[in-house]
């Protein structure tokens, strides 16, 4: 038997397509004419959907057997939720909310750099309960200050170059942030002392002396 022509070959897929087939050629064509109207078709519409989906996720995450209702107030926002009693305020904050600045680092309270601020005071999220801190004021580095509108000691830490890795830093900058209220004496040796619960695997505690010393020395 003859072998088809390159030509009659071309031509195979567009007859198969008129004739009712799905070819791959109509549905690459297809599937590649709907998702153009996807992506350009109700951009607010899909926020919409975005932001539901969002928290349809924190609803289904906070539903577990035993789970008991609790108020927290982070960064001057309510949030009403249903957690496990067993829930750390850390784990909470970053995994049932989504507020991602506070940082994992040890889990056992030695390392400060989940360091969040509750009615002012300091505290390693890591080892408190957040069905504790029902109504209390809990402030994150989000609350701190934002790129646009940052705290002095971020300012100050990115002046004095205070961090490498950066994941250190949100806890470093929350302790500095209370100790800048707290009694601590003017030299060097006593601001490492009042920040020896926070721990810089990078080393850049030199610099980080630096910024607290900078910001204080201005207050």
């Amino acid at each position: 038997m003859p072998e088809d022509t390159e030509d009659q070959r071309s031509e195979q897929p567009e007859k198969a397509s008129s004739s009712g087939k799905v070819t791959r050629r109509s549905f690459l064509s297809h599937l590649g004419a709907a998702s153009l109207a996807a992506a350009v078709t109700n951009p607010l519409g899909a926020k919409a959907e975005e932001m539901a989906a969002e928290e349809k996720l924190i609803e289904s995450a906070t539903k577990v057997p035993g789970a008991i209702p609790v108020t927290l107030m982070i960064n001057k926002k309510k949030h009403s939720l249903k957690l496990d009693p067993r829930t750390t305020l850390l784990d909470c904050i970053h995994e049932n909310l989504g507020i991602t600045g506070t940082k994992k680092g040890c889990d056992h309270g030695q390392c400060g750099a989940c360091t969040v601020h509750i009615n002012g005071r300091r505290v390693n999220s890591c080892l408190t309960l957040a069905v504790m801190h029902d109504g209390d004021e809990i402030t994150t580095i989000e609350g701190l200050g934002q790129p646009d509108n940052m705290h002095p000691l971020q300012s100050a830490f990115v002046e004095c170059d205070a961090y490498q890795c950066g994941y250190c830093t949100s806890g470093q900058i929350m302790s500095a942030a209370a100790l800048l209220n707290e009694p601590c004496g003017h030299k060097d040796d006593d601001v490492r002392e009042a920040m020896s619960g926070n721990i810089c695997r990078c080393g850049a505690y030199p610099n980080i002396i630096a910024a607290i010393q900078s910001v204080r020395g201005k207050a």
